[in-house]
C-alpha cells in the first residue's frame, strides 16, 4: 500500500531505522510516519541504527504551527496536533483512528535530545496524572466518600453492642482512648 506525506502528498519511502519501518517522505519535506506503536522505539537517544536514521536525524526542524490539520497517510482521519507527552517542546500529530504519528523534519531528533531518564519519566508522568481535573476530582470524591463513611458511624454507634458494654462510649468515637 503507497502512503502519500500528509504535508507535502509526495510518496512516503518505507526505510528500516534499525529494525523499526519508518516511512519518510524522502524527495519531499523529510517527515515522518509510524504505525501505531512504532516511535517508541526510537524516541531516546541511541535507539534504533542505520543510515535512514542518521540523515533523518540530520534534517533541520521545519514545523509550521499555523497550517490546518493533516489527514492521516493510512486511514485519511483527521490527525490531532499535540504536544508529545515526555518533551513539551514538540507538537506530534497522531491518529486517534489507526494509532499512526506523523514528525515533521527534524522533531525525531528534538525528541531525542530532549529524552528523559526512566525517574524522569515517572515523575512526569505523575505529575501529569495529579494535575488532571479527573484526578482532582476524584480525591475530593474519597475525601467525600470518607467523611460520609465517619459520620454514619458516628449516627449509628448506637446500634452497636460495643457503644452499651463501654458504657455509652464507643471505640470509634475515640480510637485513640483505651479507657
Amino acid at each position: 500500500m503507497t502512503l502519500s506525506c500528509p504535508v507535502c502528498h509526495k510518496e512516503l519511502v518505507d526505510q528500516d531505522f534499525g529494525g523499526v519501518q519508518v516511512h519518510v517522505c524522502v524527495n519531499g519535506c523529510k517527515g515522518l510516519y509510524f504505525d501505531w506503536l512504532q516511535m517508541q522505539k526510537l524516541d531516546h537517544k541511541n535507539q534504533g541504527f542505520g543510515d535512514a536514521l542518521q540523515a533523518a536525524l540530520k534534517y533541520p526542524r521545519v514545523n509550521d504551527e499555523n497550517r490546518e490539520r493533516l489527514h492521516c497517510p493510512k486511514c485519511q482521519l483527521l490527525m490531532y496536533r499535540h504536544q508529545f507527552a515526555l518533551d513539551k517542546e514538540v507538537n506530534i500529530d497522531e491518529c486517534y483512528g489507526c494509532g499512526g504519528i506523523f514528525l515533521d523534519s527534524g522533531e525525531l531528533q528534538e525528541l531525542r535530545d530532549h529524552s528523559m531518564s526512566p525517574q524522569e519519566e515517572q515523575a512526569y508522568l505523575n505529575k501529569l496524572v495529579e494535575d488532571m481535573p479527573e484526578t482532582k476530582a476524584l480525591e475530593q470524591q474519597a475525601q467525600k466518600d470518607e467523611q460520609r463513611a465517619d459520620a454514619l458511624a458516628h449516627l449509628t454507634r448506637f446500634l452497636r453492642l460495643s457503644y452499651y458494654m463501654t458504657g455509652g462510649h464507643d471505640w470509634i468515637d475515640s480510637p485513640n482512648d483505651k479507657s
